[in-house]
């Protein structure tokens, strides 16, 4: 049976990363690198713009405006197939499902994630802006916080995973005392975010960036795995080419479960993308 790889993938690491073959209609097969791992499972945003590849490739419109994914079981490195199917198509909207499946040692067929998306074209919206919403009040890039901020050898983000070297991630020092063993307490995490191989942002890399920074539960105290169960994500505009500015907050974390709110700001001073998510904390400390 003939396959052909879906979409346009280009010469970074993310792309190559994400990667999927269409092998029959709406059948994909692609493979979960371990480079975007926390501990032993694959990030989470990473997965979505996985899925997010395959839709594109699947309906008729070309970005991503609504993305909601539940995540079922801890996806791991290895191969994986993705079943897309359409639901509906318009005019200006198209609507599609998938699911992303591994494969136990027995064979058994275990399912990782379930999504529901809305696509369209976002060169296609009217310019009218009218928000309430400001740009986070970050430092500048250069007074942030990156893995070679600490001095010695001691990075100043501990704890670093495989995903922290494929992201050019510098943390505001004021969410970042969880770092030192100082958290502040309160549930806010703010970064300027960029691929470490310098690949400019777009529609499908902006849902890796809504789930890429370390959770508000570290500068809450809390320390562990915190696994995400659901994450709706809203892309607003194409991103401008240059760093963004990240900023989530947390305001209730209860019977062991938090939200997490996050904005997307791209180099003009423009909201790209918002995210919700819940989260179950899983402690270690």
């Amino acid at each position: 049976m003939a396959t052909a790889t879906a979409g346009t993938v280009g010469n970074s690491e993310f792309d190559r990363d994400t990667a999927v073959t269409r092998r029959a209609p709406g059948v994909y097969d692609t493979h979960l690198s371990a480079g975007w791992t926390i501990i032993n499972a694959v990030n989470g945003g990473y997965l979505l713009a996985l899925m997010g590849r395959a839709l594109g490739d699947a309906l008729p419109h070309p970005d991503p405006l609504t993305v909601t994914a539940h995540y079922l079981t801890a996806s791991v490195p290895g191969p994986a197939v993705i079943r897309t199917e359409v639901v509906r198509t318009g005019r200006t909207l198209s609507t599609g499902t998938a699911t992303l499946v591994q494969f136990a040692e027995d064979g058994t067929e275990v399912e990782r994630l379930r999504v529901l998306a809305a696509y369209g074209g976002l060169a296609t919206l009217p310019d009218d802006v009218r928000t309430t919403a400001e740009p986070p009040a970050i430092p500048p890039y250069e007074h942030c916080l990156g893995a070679e901020s600490a001095p010695g050898e001691r990075p100043a983000i501990p704890g670093s995973t495989a995903i922290t070297d494929r992201l050019a991630l510098r943390l505001d020092p004021a969410t970042a005392g969880w770092a030192v063993g100082a958290p502040s307490g309160k549930g806010e995490m703010r970064a300027w975010f960029g691929l470490a191989d310098g690949r400019d942002p777009d529609p499908l890399s902006l849902l890796l960036t809504v789930d890429a920074l370390p959770p508000t539960a570290f500068e809450m105290g809390l320390s562990g795995w915190v696994p995400t169960v659901e994450l709706t994500a809203h892309i607003r505009h194409r991103p401008a080419p240059g760093p963004l500015r990240v900023a989530i907050t947390t305001r209730n974390l209860a019977g062991g479960f938090l939200e997490e709110d996050a904005e997307v700001w791209d180099s003009e001073d423009r909201l790209v993308a918002q995210s919700r998510q819940l989260a179950r904390t899983v402690l270690v400390g």
